[in-house]
């Protein structure tokens, strides 16, 4: 299993697998990263122009999955970061609260790793990311724990979603004006 700069395990064999799709990957099988990115990697941007900024991974648009020559692994541009509000491994959801500062349920888990063609420089290579939960993030780099496991969410992560959840639900109680007005009364205000 692969493992990060640390020694802990990121929860995949190959980081490559969980990819669907580059961020910078058009609908209609485009480089984006060639089109708005070009004065980053002009070598790279001239190439991709000269086939009509055809991605060389997604290959023809209309086939299922990608068909071009190359693998994501070989495009220098490749990107892919999971923004989904739930965690891949439980499923457990986000429940964020307004003008609150309590940490998020869900977390980004980076499946980046050091370069080998520039070993000991500490660069990365391609930034591949997915959510994870909190109690999953923390499975899967102490244990052997695999991002792909089919597991329910953690007992505690349940009860701090469900809290985030009544929380929600009483701050967005309604009071009729009937009810605020008997309130006035029992008071004598």
């Amino acid at each position: 299993m692969e493992r990060t700069d640390a020694g802990t395990t990121v929860g995949v064999d190959d980081p490559y697998a969980v990819v669907e799709r580059c961020d910078y990957l058009t609908s209609d099988g485009r480089c984006r990263f060639a089109v708005e990115h070009a004065d980053h990697d002009p070598e790279f941007a001239a190439a991709r122009q000269a086939e009509q900024f055809r991605c060389p991974v997604a290959g023809d648009p209309t086939e299922e999955g990608p068909t071009g020559p190359w693998d994501w692994a070989d495009c220098p541009q490749f990107r892919c970061r999971n923004h989904d509000d739930g965690c891949v491994r439980c499923g457990l959801t986000e429940e964020r609260m307004a003008h609150d500062d309590d940490r998020p349920l869900i977390e980004e888990h980076h499946l980046s790793y050091a370069d080998s063609s520039a070993e000991g420089s500490g660069a990365t290579s391609h930034e591949i990311t997915v959510s994870l939960c909190r109690w999953c993030h923390a499975k899967v780099h102490d244990s052997w724990a695999r991002i792909d496991d089919d597991v329910n969410p953690d007992q505690a992560a349940i009860a701090e979603r469900e809290t985030r959840c009544a929380r929600q639900q009483a701050e967005t109680a309604f009071d009729s004006a009937a009810e605020l007005s008997e309130d006035i009364d029992t008071d004598g205000r």
